[in-house]
This record gives C-alpha cells, sequence and structure tokens, in this order.
C-alpha cells in the first residue's frame, strides 16, 4: 500500500498561509527532493489552483532562478488528484478531478501501484488526518514569525491524541527546520 504523506511550511507562531511567507531557494531544493519521493499530489480545489498554473508557468520562464525552475519541473512531472465539489475538469492532462468520498477515494489511492503521495494545502490534508489516513508529516518550520494568517491544524478535531514519531529534523542554513515524523 502507498503512503501518504503530508508537506507543509509554518512559521513559528504557527502560520502556514503561504502569502504571509516567502520560501527560499533552499526550501525549494528541499522540497524538490522530496518530489523525487513520490509520483502522485492530492490537493483540495483551493490549492490546486494556487500550484496550477504558477508551477507549470515557471517551469516555462527561464529568467527564474535554478531552483524554482527544477522545482517547478518536478511538480510538472506528477501526477495529480484534486478533491472538489464545483470543479469539473483539469487544464492538464496529469490531473484527475475526483468528486466522491474523501475516505473511499483516497483507500484507491492507496491501493494503485506506484511511489508515496504528497498531500499538500491544509483542508483536505486536515480531513485526512481526522481520518487516520496521513502516514507521515513533513513539516518545515520557518525561522519567523508572521502575527497573522491561517495556522495549520486550526479546524482539526480528533477523537483521540495522534501519537507521533520524530525520525527526522534537518537545519537548513536559513535556520528552518525541516521535521519528519512517521505515525505510529
Amino acid at each position: 500500500m502507498r503512503k501518504l504523506i503530508y508537506a507543509i511550511n509554518i512559521s513559528l507562531d504557527g502560520c502556514c498561509d503561504h502569502t504571509k511567507m516567502s520560501g527560499s531557494e533552499e526550501i525549494l531544493q528541499h522540497y524538490t527532493q522530496l518530489l523525487q519521493e513520490v509520483d502522485t499530489f492530492l490537493y483540495g480545489r483551493k490549492t490546486y489552483q494556487l500550484m496550477v498554473p504558477y508551477w507549470p508557468n515557471v517551469a516555462k520562464d527561464p529568467s527564474e532562478n535554478k531552483a524554482s525552475i527544477d522545482y517547478a519541473r518536478a511538480f510538472c512531472s506528477k501526477d495529480m488528484a484534486v478533491f472538489s465539489r464545483s470543479l469539473n475538469s483539469a487544464e492538464d492532462k496529469n490531473t484527475r478531478i475526483i468528486h466522491g468520498n474523501l475516505r473511499d477515494e483516497i483507500l484507491k489511492l492507496k491501493q494503485e501501484s506506484g511511489k508515496p503521495i504528497l498531500a499538500g494545502g491544509v483542508d483536505i490534508p486536515s480531513q485526512l488526518i481526522q481520518l487516520g489516513l496521513v502516514d507521515e508529516y513533513r513539516i518545515v518550520v520557518l525561522p519567523f514569525i508572521v502575527g497573522a494568517g491561517r495556522r495549520l491544524m486550526e479546524d482539526l478535531s480528533l477523537p483521540e491524541k495522534l501519537q507521533l514519531k520524530l525520525v527526522e529534523s534537518k537545519q537548513l542554513k536559513s535556520g528552518a527546520i525541516a521535521l519528519r515524523y512517521l505515525k505510529q
């Protein structure tokens, strides 16, 4: 069965609003390495519409820095599964729109052959965490406080505490800390 990995950046005060934070080349390199481990992205409509067409456009822009282009090309090489009630079609051939039951559809995806699945965003991953379907957490804590914005897992409701095991931590030159946790 394929693993489901949830990855996100947060500030020290728990903000995960991408409009409040900026990623460095070092962070992009970190995520480009992670993309080598997966073959499918899992998004909700909002995150999908933020990522596409942004990264496909970066992949075609020679004026972008190397880290951005490398990430964009890796991003564009992956399949995408998008959960949406309102989106009926996708702009690219690598994307499938899923309208079904989240739990059932994720269990089907996990049964397919291939590398792990990478989830991003907040809404769909929060639901996946509540359903107990996330196997691994990759959180990069960025070295700043933003003071406002959406907080990571702020609306999460669990029937009991979810125990995780830290299996890797890495300090980046910027002062960011990349954490990797497995569900126990």
